[in-house]
């Protein structure tokens, strides 16, 4: 059977799962788990704002990233239109694929965040009665978005292959694989608006909330006094649901379209080997829907080793299936820049991905559970105060990089020693390889969040309030979980990207008549140690863009529910509604608004030094933001992650309790937190895929018109 026959039945699968599994969603009444009439209405009140609110930030933002699809695509057929690199203008069909791969991650975001916003209130009256219920419905809500987007990507990616096929059939393969790269821009330029203004509306509205509502007037969380509540929930499925979807659809867009740029050089005639990249993802379809069977809850203490259980079974499964599917695929051997390896090496290529995946997630786990000393040492330090709470959270951050970075440098050694830059395009397409599974489980969590929010605010009760969190707990250790596991593959996705865009970059060099670069880069070369430096300080400027804009928003929240407060002592009281509309205004305004400046940093930065200093330097750069930002972004999620979970932890009744000094200190720490693992950390991931799928794309133009200050 053809390989894109075999795709296609398993994307077709991936969407009929996802169909099912919304509908199932959706068929649960909210009348069947409501108590009264009255509880009913509050409930689908509480509903509806969530919803409309996450619907009109998506609305808002939809509108900016379609005018920069329509803009950016223009850029791309115009300047990449250039025929003295090869027999095919490739500006126009490159612009249809990056105007695919917007729309497709565009589609799947709006199919999370519906699934989610469905999901939330269901899962909170399935609380009353079960918690097994109520962790199945918060399940089969974040699969939805898990089988869809990839259901959706493996179409897209065949459906352009194709295409151009059917429409440019005398064009080399590997030139078409060069123009799909353009479906991976498109989608790493949509997680850049969703990842970045997610995560600032998210955070705006969660300092905000803590502040004022927790820390000055002594609310609890989730609160309905609380003017930012709700806007606060909402922020939950902005950043977590569509922002973690549209990173890890560019993450996955990425390595395919980089692994099928190596890959084409190396089998050019052999169409099963050249679609063996994205033939990685679509057998993890059958692989997610095995792994389902394999998941029971039927009491509080089932639900966290659950999801973690799900984590390891579908990297075994994996495992077990890429085995088969490399045999059938491959060659015996193959050659890559003179050097040829064995096919079946390129399977240790897989499983390094695949196991160093799961280690980062193990290791993030340690480092950000409050099972674990490193956490509890933050909750201890807390004691004596903001400041040392503080002290503590950023030195765990860096503490806690270093493993991770060992086991990401394993999995590009190994990839390498067995098939060279191809092996690590498919390390990171291996790690990329459980993606339906922990796209669940991130979609999971601010589900089972938002259950906890609308579970305290329409009264349920302390005991449905206590299920929710238990739900809400394991989704948050699980998140860290995601976090890392999506850091990691974001370094190996741009080091595959890197490697494609030196392949790319080499073979039209030497078309045009020039020296490649392939072998010619030397670090004491002043325009690569140039670049390096200039990469290096990426991260760092981008962070502080992202958490000063977080920081500016939060100010702005913070002044709307002091106003609120004092213009009407009601809302404290209880005996008045907030203006919860006015709140989520302020999010939404202020993540569109403040995503601009650290769009143009990453945009404009490859593009500038391309053209200004040519290839070398523009490869300083990427490898310069590439080790910077990586290490980074470890290091803020898991600061983040720790100063949340101390807090938690005393929370719980321990080093003080609530309303502690102790926990006072904590919720400070967790503020300043905040952006470091819902902001800057993640959106770090955009930073490094971004600049270097750009810079792929433009390698036409950087090799006819790049250099322009060196000649």
């Amino acid at each position: 059977m053809s390989p894109i026959v075999v795709i296609a039945v398993f994307a077709s699968l991936a969407l009929l799962v996802a169909l099912v599994l919304a509908k199932k969603v959706s068929s649960i009444g909210i009348e069947d788990t409501a108590s009264s009439p009255e509880e009913e209405k509050t409930m689908r009140d509480l509903h509806k704002w969530i919803a409309e609110g996450s619907m009109v930030f998506l609305k808002q933002e939809y509108k900016v990233m379609i005018i920069f699809m329509v803009i950016f695509g223009a850029l791309i057929a115009f300047f990449i239109d250039d025929p003295k690199t090869s027999n095919l203008h490739e500006g126009i069909p490159t612009a249809i694929s990056f105007v695919a791969g917007c729309l497709i991650s565009i589609l799947t975001g709006y199919i999370g965040m519906k699934s989610a916003t469905t999901g939330n209130v269901r899962v909170a009256g399935a609380a009353k009665t079960s918690i097994a219920d109520a962790f199945t419905i918060a399940l089969h809500s974040g699969a939805v978005m898990g089988f869809a987007l990839v259901g959706l990507a493996l179409f897209g990616l065949i459906g352009i292959f194709l295409g151009l096929s059917a429409f440019l059939p005398d064009v080399e393969n590997h030139i078409l694989m060069e123009v799909m790269a353009g479906f991976g821009l498109g989608a790493s330029s949509i997680a850049l608006f969703a990842r970045v203004g997610g995560g600032i509306y998210t955070k705006a509205a969660d300092v905000g909330a803590d502040l004022v509502g927790k820390v000055e007037s002594g609310l609890p969380e989730d609160s309905p006094r609380n003017p930012a509540v709700i806007a606060d929930n909402v922020g939950d499925n902005v950043g977590d649901v569509a922002g973690m979807g549209a990173d890890l659809f560019g993450s996955c867009a990425e390595s395919t379209c980089a692994a099928l740029v190596i890959g084409a050089v190396a089998f050019a005639g052999d169409l099963s080997a050249m679609m063996y990249p994205i033939m990685i993802s679509a057998v993890g379809v059958p692989v997610a829907m095995l792994t389902f069977l394999f998941v029971k809850v039927k009491t509080e203490e089932d639900v966290a080793p659950a999801l973690k259980r799900m984590l390891i079974i579908s990297t075994v499964l994996m495992a077990g299936v890429v085995y088969f599917v490399t045999k059938w695929m491959l060659p015996e051997s193959f050659t890559i820049n003179g050097i040829t390896y064995a096919g079946m090496g390129v399977y240790y290529c897989f499983l390094a991905g695949l196991i160093a995946g799961l280690v980062v997630g193990i290791i993030t786990e340690y480092y950000t559970s409050h099972d674990f000393q490193p956490v509890r040492d933050v909750a201890k330090s807390s004691e004596t105060g903001a400041g040392t709470n503080i002290i503590y959270g950023l030195a765990l951050g860096y503490y806690s990089t270093a493993l991770p970075i060992i086991a990401i440098v394993v999995s590009i050694f190994v990839p390498f020693y067995y098939a060279g830059m191809f092996g690590v395009a498919i390390a990171s397409l291996g790690m990329l390889g459980t993606l339906i599974i922990g796209l669940t489980i991130d979609g999971y969590g601010p589900v089972a969040d938002n259950a906890g929010g609308i579970a305290e605010m329409a009264g349920l009760g302390e005991e449905i309030r206590d299920r929710t969190d238990v739900l809400d707990a394991a989704g948050n250790t699980t998140a860290a979980i995601g976090k890392g596991f999506a850091i990691g593959s974001a370094i190996l996705t741009s080091l595959a990207l890197f490697a494609a865009f030196l392949t790319r970059a080499d073979l039209l060099l030497m078309e045009a008549g020039k020296e490649g670069v392939m072998n010619s880069i030397n670090l004491l070369d002043p325009l690569v140690l140039s670049g390096l430096f200039i990469g290096a300080v990426m991260p760092f400027l981008f962070s502080a863009m992202t958490m000063k804009a977080v920081g500016e928003a939060a100010m702005d929240m913070i002044v709307e529910v002091r106003r609120q407060f004092k213009a009407d002592p009601g809302i404290i009281k209880g005996t008045s509604i907030p203006d919860y509309e006015k709140c989520i205004k302020i999010s939404t305004q202020a993540a569109l608004r403040k995503t601009i400046a650290p769009a143009a940093l990453i945009i404009l930065t490859p593009l500038g030094f391309g053209f200004l200093l040519g290839i070398k330097a523009l490869a300083g750069v990427l490898i310069g933001s590439l080790i910077c930002g990586g290490v980074m972004a470890i290091s803020s999620s898991n600061s983040g992650g720790a100063w949340d979970n101390a807090k938690k932890y005393i929370e719980k009744g321990n080093n003080g309790g609530k309303g502690s000094d102790a926990h006072k200190a904590a919720v400070v720490g967790d503020t300043v937190g905040d952006p470091f693992k819902d902001t800057s950390g993640p959106s770090l991931n955009i930073l490094l895929k971004l600049q270097a799928i750009l810079s792929l794309v433009f390698v036409p133009f950087f090799v006819n018109y790049g250099g322009l200050l060196v000649g």
